[in-house]
């Protein structure tokens, strides 16, 4: 018994209040298959955990929570699980990471430097990505699946 509780209580504490060390207000973007939404959001990360609270009309309406889980409101999941109920299973398991923290997905694959950021284009059988980060804007489509997401400053 002891065991099942602290099996339950690891498992939970994934999601936990996390402290963050940087706050930011964004206009977030995403378009998949199991979720739409545009509007503004706050983007919160410390060494260890990040996190991305969308808001609708002011109101809070999803919190995804990204440490060595990913955290929704519908529960915690592994980042593969994530990307297979959310993005898409194909996705290496750190790119909605990766995304949110504007770095290289695809560990670097076919990157190419721009003036202030930049390019990624991915294209395999499973996906058609154009990636671009830049200093004020993240730019995630994959056209193959229909998977947008953008994360701009809110002073833009």
């Amino acid at each position: 018994m002891k065991y099942i509780l602290l099996v339950f209580a690891l498992f939970f504490s994934a999601c936990s209040i996390k402290n963050y060390e940087y706050t930011q207000t964004k206009i977030i973007t995403i378009k998949s298959p199991k979720m739409k939404f545009s509007d503004v959001g706050y983007l919160r990360n410390s060494d260890k955990s990040i996190e991305l609270e969308l808001f609708m009309a002011g109101k809070s309406i999803e919190k995804i929570t990204l440490n060595h889980l990913v955290c929704t409101s519908e529960g915690c999941m592994s980042k593969s699980g994530f990307n297979k109920e959310y993005l898409n299973s194909a996705y290496p398991d750190d790119t909605m990471q990766n995304m949110l923290l504007s770095r290289a997905i695809y560990d670097g694959k076919n990157l190419t430097k721009t003036a202030d950021g930049f390019e990624q284009h991915i294209r395999d059988e499973d996906v058609d990505i154009v990636y671009r980060v830049n200093s004020d804007a993240v730019y995630f489509k994959d056209r193959k699946n229909g998977i947008i997401f953008k994360i701009k400053d809110l002073n833009e």
